[in-house]
């Protein structure tokens, strides 16, 4: 009796005879290996930090080589448990369609191990199985069942769904690769788990929709970035964020992450502009899982390059892509110049006004009009130029020729934008505009200084018949003839021949090749950025630079206008008018000449002249530096020292 009470077993089964005791055994190790306890082995389950740990325990009083073989079984019927526990927690859908779908391929292994351990009992019941029998018909299903069991022990420890499920059988799979029949088992639990998991990837390459209730899918959807984002956003983060990949993407479809990304993309622009998405049927398109003949690879890549192609074709022929890439040339990177100088002149008034006394809305107007009279008319994209003008309260002072602060205007803040709506806002996200406007407002102060030097050399000739020999007004007429022509050099001929012409015919060129709409974006982002740098703008010495002597400029023909206004004085209509000819030529004699202000004026011609010309000089060193590491540089250099050598020689 106390042995009976100290070891936990009813009767001993040491009691009985050797061949009764194998009898008893095999019969309590058949219904272990279904997961019953019997008399004499007896099942222990312990809750360990992660997971159970399940002992089998025997009489100790069995027969020593009868324990022996029973315990070789017994990892069988642990792997058994382990399991039917694992599937009947993992059945229910809140655990994922990959885990429901590996324990229904569990349950189905599950039930023809069941079938073997029947048809073993019912050679046990005729009488023809041994312990040992038992023992060698076990021997090819332990294997598989103990690689199923260290698969879901790991995916329960680690709490494992969707693609971590698939990895974790694939890489388990490579691991048995030295045993056949684990090994094809193994993939045919990866093949099954994965057909849940390939109709969610089938669905998005093939309709850009992700039907993935549980989040196993390996592309995340951001739903708080809408597509009218991209006409706002200064960062355009929808086409890169709005979907996105996450980590842990199925080891056989890692190479091909990216394409099966732009593909959804692709296709669900198409379908958010209305237009037919579904890709094509075809007898071998379906993606019900994968396999060695990477079929599913082909599939993927059909289907990438029907969206891609489409997609493209849409934006091309549909929304004219290349019209409006055209048309945003012309407004915002001044092609067509002659709307711009018609609404100069009829908005100049208006640009004079500080920028809090702007009407935006009266500019506007002026841009209309200004675009409805002019070659712009014929553009039937016209209608999507809007003006800007941005509010500043913020005044500078310059050390000019008359040393008198200069207030910020609305021609200093003015700017031109574009309406652009979907998809064509993919490209000409609010960042590309913003990049266009930046262009667009060098651009435009550069025309701003050229029409203010051409509008000081008109006024030098209209006093070319009168005698300024000697005068501060002779020395401002020859150095107007080469701040003019040295503006209008650096300002447009340089920056138009060099720089916007040629980057737009080669960003043309690449677009009419473009296969996707990646493609687009990146060489309309290259073409954008490349401008950006060789306009200077991304260059901060040599843009101050540049700055400083455009505002010069600027300074000398205010200058010019003051000083021949208030140099010379005509007769008043009223006078009467003298017919000889000595009458015509004592019009020299209207110069008012006074030797102390002409000699100050003259003092600050020269000192301007000389400030120039160290700006020039300086400019010129910097470029030369500069162009081994920015090559494009060389040709701004040649132009800028080509201009001080004609400078030199008038």
């Amino acid at each position: 009796m106390n042995q009976t009470s100290e070891s936990g077993f009813e009767n001993l089964i040491g009691y009985y005879e050797p061949q009764v005791q194998e009898l008893i055994v095999i019969d309590e190790v058949l219904s272990a290996m279904v997961g019953i306890e019997g008399r004499y082995i007896s099942i222990k389950t312990l809750r360990g930090k992660k997971d159970e740990i399940i002992n089998f325990l025997v009489d100790p009083s069995m027969d020593s080589a009868l324990q022996e073989l029973a315990k070789r079984i017994f990892p069988l019927c642990r792997s058994f448990l382990l399991i039917n526990q694992f599937v009947e927690s993992r059945s229910q859908f809140q655990n994922g369609l990959v885990n429901h779908a590996f324990s229904a391929a569990l349950r189905a292994f599950l039930l023809d191990y069941q079938l073997m351990v029947s048809q073993l009992e019912h050679q046990f019941r005729l009488g023809r199985l041994s312990l040992q029998g038992l023992w060698f018909y076990c021997q090819p299903t332990l294997r598989s069942m103990q690689a199923l069991s260290t698969v879901i022990q790991k995916a329960s420890v680690n709490n494992f769904s969707g693609s971590a499920v698939l990895n974790l059988l694939q890489s388990q799979a490579k691991a048995m690769a030295g045993d056949i029949q684990v090994r094809l088992l193994l993939e045919k639990m990866t093949q099954c788990a994965s057909r849940a998991y390939m109709s969610i990837l089938e669905r998005w390459v093939y309709e850009g929709v992700i039907d993935d209730p549980y989040g196993e899918f390996f592309i995340a959807e951001d739903k708080s970035l809408p597509k009218e984002s991209l006409t706002k956003d200064y960062d355009a983060k929808y086409w890169r964020q709005r979907y996105s990949l996450k980590d842990g993407i199925p080891s056989f479809l890692a190479n091909i992450a990216g394409t099966i990304l732009t593909t959804g993309k692709y296709l669900n622009v198409m379908r958010e502009c209305g237009h037919n998405v579904q890709v094509p049927p075809s007898e071998n398109s379906k993606l019900t899982s994968f396999g060695s003949n990477h079929h599913y690879l082909e599939c993927i890549k059909a289907a990438y390059n029907f969206a891609s192609g489409e997609l493209v074709n849409l934006i091309k022929e549909k929304y004219d892509l290349t019209g409006k890439l055209r048309s945003i040339k012309h407004y915002l990177l001044l092609d067509q110049g002659d709307f711009l100088v018609h609404f100069m002149d009829i908005a100049r008034d208006e640009l004079a006004k500080k920028p809090d006394e702007v009407s935006v809305e009266k500019l506007q107007s002026l841009l209309d009009l200004a675009l409805r009279t002019t070659a712009a008319a014929v553009d039937p994209y016209h209608e999507g130029l809007t003006c800007i003008v941005a509010i500043s309260q913020r005044e500078s002072s310059t050390n000019d020729i008359l040393e008198e602060p200069v207030s910020i205007t609305g021609l200093e803040t003015f700017s031109l934008s574009y309406k652009v709506h979907w998809p064509l806002s993919i490209v000409l996200s609010r960042k590309a505009l913003t990049k266009y406007q930046l262009i667009f407002r060098f651009l435009f102060h550069c025309k701003h200084v050229d029409r203010q030097l051409c509008g000081a050399w008109q006024t030098h000739q209209g006093v070319r018949a009168l005698n300024t020999r000697g005068t501060a007004i002779s020395r401002s007429s020859l150095l107007c003839r080469i701040r003019a022509f040295k503006e209008y050099r650096i300002g447009y001929g340089f920056l138009a021949s060099f720089v916007i012409e040629p980057n737009w015919h080669m960003m043309y060129t690449r677009l009419q090749s473009a296969n996707s709409i990646d493609e687009v974006i990146q060489h309309h982002d290259f073409f954008l950025d490349k401008c950006l740098r060789e306009c200077l703008l991304l260059l901060p010495e040599l843009l101050k630079k540049v700055e400083r002597l455009k505002s010069m400029c600027l300074q000398y023909a205010a200058a010019t206008q003051w000083l021949i206004s208030s140099s010379i004085v005509f007769h008043s209509p009223d006078e009467p008018k003298a017919e000889s000819i000595g009458a015509k030529q004592s019009k020299s004699g209207q110069v008012r000449k006074s030797t102390t202000r002409n000699v100050a004026v003259t003092e600050s011609i020269l000192k301007f002249e000389k400030e120039f010309d160290t700006e020039l000089q300086s400019l010129g060193s910097i470029l030369s530096s500069s162009s081994q590491a920015e090559p494009y540089l060389a040709h701004l250099a040649k132009w800028v020292l080509g201009v001080k050598h004609e400078q030199n020689g008038l």
